[in-house]
């Protein structure tokens, strides 16, 4: 594939550190089904991380497993195996979340097989050969950026979040949660790298990054009031868009305003996801998260 000038590129021995799947271990047995006490639809929202996010990182995973064979930076290389290594393993870590929520009476298979189908049939490789193939593959990967963007920007949250400790939400759905967001953060800059040594154009790298912002925002909230209907609590509060609002400005949860607010600095001339918060917090974290801790106990 031919490189284009665009966007910032730059080479990737700047990152210091090297990327790898991690083994972890996770205690779900004493989760409750409303792990945030008192905070039904909050709940959920993190919930989604168990149901849709996963799809997505696997489709994610395939299309950088594609993008391999014409990676001819050796680090890049190296850093997509590592990426793709942590994808399946944050797959695996929220598919027993999902198994152990599903015990407790939240039945959501039919929603999972539903938005795997839906993930397969706008994102997957579509069997196309030649040309289409290399231009739908950095199509793919210009909205995989763009959705890494958001990812990487909520796991700084999750991160810094202390009201979900003050909460009480439960240990283990926390560093699950924080985890899964910090190895998102560390590996921030892999899927725009990735799309910028393949293709570098800043109007398709604009145009994707856009559709992702518009993409999730409504898929999140769709899932969550579908969670929330789902949920067999007889007594599950008020209405799910208001106890929404409400979460939202006693910062449980984030703001849905990111999704628009991001826009600007993912959009700007110059912009590389390496400008992003500080990565120590997010290296810190995974050095003492006690599912990573478990596994060398």
């Amino acid at each position: 594939m031919a490189e284009k000038a665009g966007a910032t590129k730059r080479p990737y021995g700047d990152e210091a550190h090297a990327i790898a799947a991690r083994d972890v271990r996770f205690d779900f047995d004493s989760v409750p089904l409303h792990y945030i006490p008192g905070e039904v639809l909050a709940t959920h929202i993190v919930d989604v991380m168990h149901l849709v996010l996963p799809e997505g990182e696997r489709a994610m995973a395939q299309a950088l497993s594609e993008a391999l064979p014409y990676i001819r930076d050796q680090r890049l290389r190296e850093e997509v195996t590592g990426f793709v290594g942590q994808e399946f393993m944050h797959a695996s870590s929220h598919e027993a979340a999902r198994r152990h929520l599903r015990s407790l009476g939240l039945d959501v298979d039919s929603y999972v097989k539903g938005i795997a189908w839906l993930v397969d049939r706008i994102l997957g490789d579509h069997g196309l050969t030649g040309r289409a193939k290399e231009q739908w593959l950095k199509e793919r990967l210009g909205l995989f950026a763009g959705m890494e963007h958001y990812t990487a920007v909520l796991g700084e949250w999750l991160l810094e979040a202390d009201i979900l400790e003050a909460k009480g939400m439960h240990p283990a759905m926390l560093d699950l949660v924080r985890w899964h967001g910090a190895e998102e953060v560390e590996h921030r800059s892999v899927v725009y790298d990735a799309y910028m040594h393949l293709d570098g154009g800043y109007l398709r790298k604009a145009r994707t990054g856009v559709l992702a912002s518009v993409t999730l925002l409504p898929l999140f909230i769709l899932s969550a009031g579908y969670l929330y209907r789902k949920d067999p609590t007889p007594d599950k509060g008020r209405f799910w868009g208001w106890q929404f609002v409400s979460a939202t400005r006693r910062g449980v949860i984030p703001s849905w305003t990111v999704f628009f607010t991001e826009i600007p600095r993912y959009l700007r001339p110059g912009f590389h996801p390496s400008q992003l918060g500080p990565m120590d917090v997010a290296l810190r974290y995974l050095a003492h998260s006690p599912a990573a801790r478990a596994v060398t106990q």
